[in-house]
């Protein structure tokens, strides 16, 4: 037969004590969790008369100061004109890499992502996206003179003889994967800046790199003939903003304050702000009625 002293009556107390204590704390996590699933973005933003952004940095679409922080784009300021027209604030929370964004959207640490996002098969099991603000080519880059890849039919980069730049979770990586599987890897941390993806080509670290005009452009300007356009677009993107899946609500929101500013010519007026080259974005075009 079992004998308990009285010690280990005690033990025995504040060890029930103790479950019972996480028990409380158990379902409280589960209530907490269910009453976040029921509450759309839209009622969310409504209710607090903010949206919460989040944010990565990627020229033109969402710049920082350096000196100062604030930031600035096209995605930052049509943001900022479509919140205004609601009657509601922007609160920037948080600047976060493209592998984990998705992720701040489903554990409600931002309602969108302000920085526009190209939408790819992958990203929209997991998330939704507004209308497009604009649309983005992609082209190959090589290092200036590199005739061996120059003119070349692209598809001889799919080997590993040659080496691509990428930042993990980003668009040059889903280009890689899907079009050239062989390509060996130059891979550079999530929050590396685009400029990175250049500089790694034209210093010889890797072959070749996938970007839009808009980075080269910039990144040529203080760097002339550094790197060179290969062959046609690999892609057309739009760019869209980013957010939680399943909101129709807070969906209409943006889409209808983007087709606003569509028709009143504002987005034009960003767009061109920011454009580093005249017309090297493409265009939306506002809907007919």
């Amino acid at each position: 037969m079992l004998r308990h002293t009285k010690g280990s009556t005690h033990k025995l107390f504040w060890l029930h004590c103790l479950i019972s204590i996480g028990m409380i704390a158990l379902c409280g996590c589960s209530n907490s969790s269910s009453e976040h699933k029921s509450v759309s973005v839209f009622e969310r933003v409504k209710q607090h008369g903010t949206i919460r952004c989040g944010y990565c940095i990627y020229n033109p679409g969402c710049m920082k100061d350096p000196n100062t922080g604030k930031l600035s784009g096209i995605g930052v300021d049509a943001l900022q004109l479509v919140a205004k027209q609601n009657g509601l604030k922007v609160d920037w929370v948080e600047e976060v890499g493209w592998g984990t964004m998705i992720e701040g959207l489903q554990t409600d640490r931002y309602d969108i992502m302000a920085t526009p996002i190209w939408p790819s098969s992958d990203r929209e099991k997991l998330a939704d996206f507004g209308g497009a603000l604009y649309f983005s080519p992609v082209y190959a880059y090589v290092k200036g003179g590199n005739q061996k890849l120059v003119g070349s039919n692209l598809s001889v980069m799919n080997s590993p003889k040659y080496s691509m730049a990428s930042i993990d979770g980003a668009t040059a990586e889903v280009i890689a994967q899907k079009d050239f599987p062989k390509i060996r890897r130059v891979s550079l941390p999530q929050l590396s800046d685009f400029s990175q993806l250049l500089l790694t080509v034209s210093t010889g670290k890797a072959d070749v790199t996938f970007t839009e005009p808009a980075d080269a452009a910039l990144f040529m300007k203080h760097n002339p003939g550094a790197v060179e356009k290969v062959g046609e677009p690999v892609r057309v993107f739009s760019n869209c903003w980013m957010f939680r899946k399943g909101q129709p609500e807070f969906k209409k929101l943006i889409d209808d304050g983007i087709e606003k500013i569509t028709e009143t010519g504002e987005l034009e007026q960003i767009v061109k702000k920011y454009e580093p080259e005249a017309n090297i974005l493409l265009r939306r075009e506002p809907q007919a009625h």
